[in-house]
């Protein structure tokens, strides 16, 4: 079993998955004449401008509730893998997958946008991949083959998401905790998350939207901070941790040189891995949201994708960089070059480089702080991973008449997910981590091919959103002006408002 494990992993998450995203990332970046960089200034006022209502949450609101799914154990974790095997430069060729990255993140969320539509059980806004697959070819010859393409997404996302990865990390943080705080026990630990999560998700997507607006915020500058005071305290270190990185970016350096493709291949595979730019995660997220115009919404999930790279995994980079607390393998696990800092006998290539970078400013508090850091990440994750997990759910059970069938399936989804929560804190097994994965390169390949064959609608409406902020509008959106089919939702609010400009006049 784990050998057959180990070789559809080595499938699913082959090159050609990390350069398909790569390269679909330039694509749309060209296509979207860079509106990743050039839409800067509107991604905060419509940060800022964006307000909830009764159905649907604050732009802020879904900002935060995609980034507890971009936020997770990889930023701390993560990071160190990727400086541990592909060397400093990997950080570098994080960096461009992310600007790269956040076009595609345009793409896919202003769809899920665009496809959304409204939960006749809750009236709460639904969207993401299944929706936009399945709505961008109805009433065509391509209608079945798109529904039963997104049939496969969702199931397989409520297998992945519902099932393996919350595991996962409860595993991650009941580790953390108690190895920083021996007096824990992971079964107290377990319970504990169980409960609270269960509170949290049963409440809805508005009670699931006001926790992450609250945590994400608070738990990523209380990193960064901490990041920033070790960064000053070794603040002659800077110049060359820099030199180091792009030295190493290129093959330049004499050191490490030799691994220019681990790190460009590193750095690529663990950008995506953290930003999920292409996953089909943020889509979700983006498609909860209340406002005017699609286009709106997918230029803030871009913005989520420079927070998680550019910034929270920048801070992990030049935490370990800055204090060399790392070490450089080849892939035969042999010692290429190391920072110093670490001990003769060295340290596991992951939190543990975080950890000792901590320890250099925070001594022992170092390890506490970054379980505290892990455990907050983690189960911010965890909630939006129910999140997408019920979403799809919903979307594969539309067609089921019995109110309290749906209810009765939502509710096996939350008891299912609270038991493997607790069952992950008493250690997950190493083949829930290669089946889960497995689901989230399942879901990359599906989505990124997916939205490379239906992008038009987006990009129509990044045109119709920038001719109209041109013009000094509050962009509005008909999907029928501009030739797009089946956005049910936004027809109908258009009309809405045609009626009442014309009850007004």
């Amino acid at each position: 079993m784990d050998a057959i494990l180990e070789w559809a992993d080595g499938v699913v998450w082959s090159p050609w998955l990390v350069w398909l995203c790569l390269l679909a990332g330039l694509f749309f970046t060209i296509r979207a004449k860079l509106v990743q960089f050039g839409q800067v200034p509107n991604m905060i006022r419509n940060l800022r401008e964006g307000s909830s209502s009764k159905d649907g949450i604050s732009s802020f609101q879904a900002l935060t509730m995609s980034l507890s799914g971009r936020v997770g154990a990889g930023n701390i974790a993560g990071v160190a893998v990727a400086i541990a095997s592909g060397g400093p430069g990997a950080v570098f060729w994080m960096w461009v997958v992310a600007l790269l990255g956040a076009a595609t993140s345009f793409v896919e969320s202003t769809l899920g946008q665009i496809f959304k539509e409204r939960d006749p059980r809750t009236g709460e806004y639904r969207g993401g991949p299944a929706f936009y697959f399945e709505k961008a070819y109805q009433h065509t010859r391509a209608a079945v083959p798109m529904k039963i393409y997104a049939w496969i997404f969702a199931v397989v996302s409520v297998i992945a998401l519902g099932i393996f990865l919350p595991g996962i990390q409860t595993d991650t943080m009941s580790g953390a905790l108690t190895s920083a705080f021996p007096v824990l026990d992971r079964w107290m630990i377990g319970v504990v998350l169980a409960l609270v999560l269960g509170v949290i998700i049963i409440g809805g997507v508005k009670r699931i939207a006001h926790f992450t607006s609250v945590v994400v915020p608070f738990m990523a500058v209380g990193y960064i901070i901490i990041a920033l005071i070790v960064l000053l305290a070794n603040l002659s270190e800077v110049p060359a941790m820099l030199q180091l990185i792009f030295e190493s970016a290129f093959g330049a350096h004499a050191v490490f040189g030799g691994i220019l493709g681990a790190a460009i291949d590193q750095g690529v595979r663990r950008g995506i891995y953290s930003n999920e730019a292409g996953q089909g995660t943020g889509p979700h997220a983006a498609a909860a949201t209340e406002v005017s115009h699609p286009a709106k919404q997918g230029v803030v999930q871009a913005f989520a994708v420079y927070i998680d790279t550019l910034i929270v995994c920048s801070a992990t980079a030049f935490l370990i960089l800055s204090t060399g607390m790392f070490q450089v393998f080849d892939g035969d696990e042999n010692l290429v070059g190391e920072g110093g800092g670490l001990p003769a006998e060295g340290a596991e290539a992951g939190a543990e480089y975080t950890q000792f970078a901590l320890g250099t400013v925070f001594g022992a508090a170092g390890a506490a702080f970054v379980a505290i850091a892990l455990t907050f990440f983690a189960f911010s994750t965890l909630v939006y991973y129910y999140y997408m997990a019920e979403t799809n759910l919903t979307y594969a059970m539309r067609r089921v008449q019995s109110t309290s069938t749906q209810r009765a399936l939502l509710a096996i989804l939350q008891v299912s997910i609270l038991l493997i929560v607790f069952y992950g804190a008493m250690g997950a097994e190493g083949r829930a981590w290669s089946i889960g994965d497995i689901g989230v390169g399942i879901m990359a390949w599906l989505n990124i091919v997916g939205i490379l064959i239906i992008q038009q609608p987006a990009f129509k409406a990044l045109s119709d959103y920038r001719a109209q902020v041109k013009a000094g509008k509050d962009p509005q959106f008909d999907p029928r002006l501009l030739q797009i089919r089946n956005a049910g939702f936004w027809e109908e609010r258009a009309d809405r408002l045609a009626r009442g400009k014309k009850s007004e006049g």
